[in-house]
């Protein structure tokens, strides 16, 4: 699975860019904030990715930081919603707003956003409201005890990708660091354990 992409940025469009990787082009899709972000074409570029695999196609989503991929995978949990619905989605408000609207159940500011009706609006708040309060406090408790280690969101990252939320994956990377595992690898692997129990 393709998790990191550094190359030269090669074509960008609002919904898609190519990446030149030591002569490979990678078609990535992304959010309109993704797109805002990118660097001059030429320039290099570096993005957080996540793999869509289907039946008939492999797809790169592209994201400048850690907190819009964790977002976008959050999205992916909520029947009915696919990538690119989520790319919409993170398209319409920034992270934090999206975070504190589905926090505060506000439907009406998800319906404002282009392509997510009433239905939608209302399936997102109530699968991920809990999440996100989880989210937030796991974040205010995260500034409180001081920002994490490249370390450990490398270990955070790794620990949503293979499903768990935020909050849980950054309980349980912060409680593996704490017991001593200073590597990556044996940080991932105490952490998965931790998260799993």
């Amino acid at each position: 699975m393709i998790a990191w992409l550094a190359g030269r940025l090669v074509q960008k469009f609002p919904a898609q860019c190519v990446i030149d990787v030591h002569g490979v082009g990678y078609q990535v899709f992304l959010s309109l904030h993704g797109y805002c972000a990118l660097p001059e074409v030429g320039a290099p570029v570096q993005l957080h990715v996540h793999t869509h695999v289907r039946e008939d196609s492999l797809q790169l989503y592209g994201f400048v930081d850690a907190a819009e991929r964790d977002l976008f995978l959050e999205l992916l949990h909520v029947s009915g919603v696919g990538p690119r619905l989520a790319l919409t989605i993170l398209s319409g408000c920034s992270v934090r707003e999206l975070r504190e609207a589905l926090a505060n159940g506000d439907v009406g500011r998800l319906v404002a956003i282009p392509g997510v009706g009433k239905k939608t609006a209302t399936r997102l708040v109530v699968e991920l409201r809990d999440r996100m309060g989880e989210a937030a406090h796991a974040a205010s408790k995260g500034v409180a005890e001081g920002s994490s280690s490249p370390i450990e969101e490398q270990a955070i990252s790794a620990l949503v990708n293979f499903g768990f939320n935020l909050a849980v994956a950054t309980q349980a990377v912060r409680q593996a660091r704490s017991a001593g595992n200073l590597e990556l690898e044996s940080l991932i692997r105490d952490a998965l354990r931790r998260a799993a129990a």
